[in-house]
């Protein structure tokens, strides 16, 4: 099969809530769910089919049974699956924290480093988020204020609205405000440095580890004066290119030729209900779904009243 449905991977950090399963039908049956690993070859939470012969096998062991050739040229360049795709809710604010480039977290941790893009698919009324600085600041004062714990008076508080767009680079400190749902497209690494992190403690009483030393060693302490708008793409970077795709009912039909043997396609859906079809496949997507399209599957549909993330490498 070349359109494939994706169960994610499920994590419950302490922030979490329950929008996740009650607005986007993930079927998770503990208090809160953080995230949803939505297109997932990482072994810390991985993507299992839920159709075609492959089904209840995991993402990355029907690309080991079927070769790398449903993933497309592109993503052959990677010793690794190249993305990581989440659902995060918010209910409770996430931790500053900043992530290394490719070559530090190589070298560090054994993974690659972390850009990312995040979509604000809903949010409560005043939410916001942290992203860069709101000045320049030294390495003594960047210290200095973690220490003190006074690190929020010199980042960049950005209110959100539903449909924002924000792209973040490595070495650009960040953090997930409280009342936000956001769709993740990322590289594949669960490398995250923690500054700050409100003096929370987990259900054992402790305080969560913070990595100051090697966050000293990648932020970039400089500020971010506006978002960052790509066109006539979402994002598009070295690693990733995003389009939203909006359908109101009628038929929209994307024919990629040489692309589709370049890159596989996931979709994400954000809002509403319809079909993807391809030659004489056929499969009901729904607010919630992650769609796998294998590369080089030529010609496909999508038809109904949907909003979605298609993304390829």
């Amino acid at each position: 099969m070349a359109i494939l449905k994706l169960k994610p991977g499920y994590k419950e950090y302490l922030w979490g809530g329950r929008k996740l399963m009650l607005d986007y039908g993930k079927d998770y049956q503990g208090d809160k769910l953080a995230e949803t690993w939505e297109l997932s070859c990482h072994p810390d939470g991985p993507s299992i089919l839920e159709n075609g012969e492959y089904a209840g096998e995991t993402l990355s062991e029907y690309i080991l049974m079927e070769g790398k050739k449903v993933i497309g040229t592109k993503g052959r360049r990677y010793d690794q699956f190249p993305l990581l795709i989440k659902f995060i809710d918010a209910k409770d604010d996430l931790s500053i924290q900043v992530h290394p480039d490719d070559a530090f977290a190589l070298e560090t941790e054994g993974q690659y480093g972390k850009t990312e893009m995040w979509y604000i698919a809903d949010c409560e009324e005043g939410a916001s988020l942290y992203y860069g600085f709101s000045k320049e600041v030294s390495k003594e004062e960047f210290a200095e204020r973690i220490e003190k714990k006074t690190l929020l008076e010199v980042l960049n508080k950005v209110e959100v609205r539903k449909g924002d767009v924000l792209f973040i680079e490595p070495g650009t400190i960040h953090a997930i405000g409280k009342g936000n749902v956001i769709a993740e497209i990322q590289q594949n690494s669960n490398v995250t440095y923690r500054v700050y992190d409100y003096g929370r403690k987990d259900a054992d009483g402790k305080e969560r580890d913070l990595h100051i030393e090697k966050a000293m060693q990648v932020t970039k302490r400089v500020p971010i004066m506006r978002r960052r708008t790509f066109e006539p793409h979402i994002v598009s970077c070295d690693y990733f290119t995003v389009d939203k795709i909006v359908l109101d009912g009628q038929l929209m039909k994307k024919i990629f030729g040489e692309i589709n043997k370049s890159s596989f396609v996931s979709l994400l859906i954000l809002e509403g209900s319809g079909t993807v079809r391809s030659r004489e496949e056929e499969l009901a997507v729904k607010k919630g779904d992650s769609i796998f399209i294998t590369a080089n599957t030529g010609e496909y549909e999508l038809e109904g009243s949907f909003e979605a993330l298609l993304t390829t490498v």
